[in-house]
């Protein structure tokens, strides 16, 4: 184990380039395992839940190989059942269902897990593939899969969950007849993933909404990819930039992702401006804020506030200049991240499982702290950037199954975070 040694006070200065999606990275290297052809994906992020999904892939029979940022899969012969330890330990572990009974009819694998931010059954995806002809039986701690009458069908989901629409994409790229997926989600990283499965010969109609139609095909043949930069780290850049109050050029941003985002950011006196890069990416100058002004936010699916930048958020509330409001609309247990912030003097109050009071500008201070998941670690390693004096970040490896590097870069732009073993912590 590890842990970050943090001085804080520093205001962060520079340029920093933001890595693939996270979460398209995990459901690309899913879905190709759909044909036995090799797909390429390149921009993949080096953190440990790719690596984690790599290893999955592998003990499935894949050959995966990993290099500065490219992954290139063969699937020519993979079996059903999963590692019950790594699946345990990730919940994007889920999206491997639709590819392995699509594929090759069945899969085994115990309820998925991951970070520790309340309830996520897996009732919608049992529900949608029922809806398609599949069989699910539980036995004690373990699901199996099994194409029954596996067939395209009308799909309404319970909810616009991500991972839901995803499975049921993938799986009706192979299934035979027409699929519709109703109330699907239209998070940016479903728009990579089906961009990706028609360049390897699906065919998709819908992207970019709520309703997506899948003609399934008999086959898909391998392709190349070129994964889309990751919006939750840019979000947690350019906060850490302009709570910090320095100047950051954040560079490979696609704005049209962040709507939500950069409304609210505006909404709090953060000065940021965009330049041209290529295409559809631009460069995000965060410039130096006086003032922050309090907001409120509600998460919501895209395009509204995503629930992964809501504690992100919660930092620059600490200095706003009156009181903020979170409500937590998809996790009931995201907020305890507050109680560490609290710690280090915010003046912060969780109202319920889904409400939380941030009011500032107050001061924070180094204090020992711990990572509760990918999100609020991060958000507490903000707040140690800009406390006073030295902080202790435990369980960094929670940020790691997310961020790629994240102190090195961070430390590129001024800041003062060392990586240490666990057994000098506290000498």
């Amino acid at each position: 184990m590890e842990y970050f040694s943090i001085t804080g006070g520093t205001s962060l200065n520079g340029d920093i380039a933001v890595s693939g999606a996270k979460n398209a990275a995990l459901k690309l290297l899913s879905a190709a395992l759909l044909t036995k052809e090799t797909c390429v994906l390149h921009n993949v992020p080096d953190i440990a839940d790719v690596r984690s999904m790599i290893k999955l892939l592998q003990l499935l029979g894949a050959k995966v190989e990993y290099t500065q940022h490219t992954v290139t899969v063969t699937a020519e012969d993979i079996t059903d059942v999963l590692d019950y330890q790594l699946v345990k330990h990730m919940r994007a572990s889920i999206v491997l269902i639709g590819p392995l009974v699509a594929r090759i009819g069945r899969a085994v694998l115990p309820l998925p897990g991951g970070c520790l931010i309340g309830a996520r059954p897996i009732d919608t995806h049992v529900n949608a593939f029922t809806q398609m002809g599949i069989k699910v039986e539980y036995n004690g701690d373990l699901y199996t899969f099994t194409r029954d009458a596996f067939r395209g069908s009308r799909v309404i989901l319970d909810e616009m969950s991500v991972t839901a629409t995803e499975n049921i994409l993938i799986a009706a790229c192979l299934a035979p007849g027409h699929t519709e997926i109703r109330l699907a989600a239209c998070e940016p990283e479903i728009a990579d993933l089906a961009r990706f499965l028609i360049s390897m010969g699906a065919k998709i109609d819908g992207i970019d909404t709520s309703t997506l139609r899948i003609q399934g095909v008999k086959s898909l043949h391998g392709t190349e990819h070129t994964l889309i930069p990751d919006r939750i780290e840019a979000g947690t850049f350019a906060i850490a930039a302009a709570v910090s109050r320095g100047t950051v050029n954040i560079h490979g941003v696609i704005p049209d992702h962040l709507d939500a985002v950069l409304n609210t950011l505006s909404q709090a006196n953060v000065r940021y401006e965009f330049t041209q890069e290529s295409g559809e990416f631009q460069t995000m100058h965060i410039l130096p804020t006086t003032i922050f002004e309090p907001v409120s936010i509600a998460t919501r699916p895209h395009p509204g506030f995503p629930t992964d930048l809501q504690a992100p958020l919660s930092v620059l509330m600490t200095q706003a200049n009156g009181t903020s409001k979170i409500f937590e609309t998809m996790y009931d247990g995201r907020l305890g991240y507050i109680q560490e912030l609290h710690r280090m003097g915010a003046n912060a109050e969780i109202l319920d499982s889904h409400t939380a009071l941030v009011s500032g500008p107050t001061a924070l201070y180094g204090k020992r702290i711990t990572s509760l998941d990918i999100r609020a670690g991060a958000t507490l390693l903000i707040a140690a950037i800009i406390a006073n004096g030295e902080s202790q970040l435990e369980h960094i490896e929670r940020i790691d199954r997310g961020y790629e590097r994240i102190e090195d870069r961070l430390n590129a732009l001024g800041a003062k975070i060392k990586r240490l073993p666990a057994d000098i912590h506290g000498k």
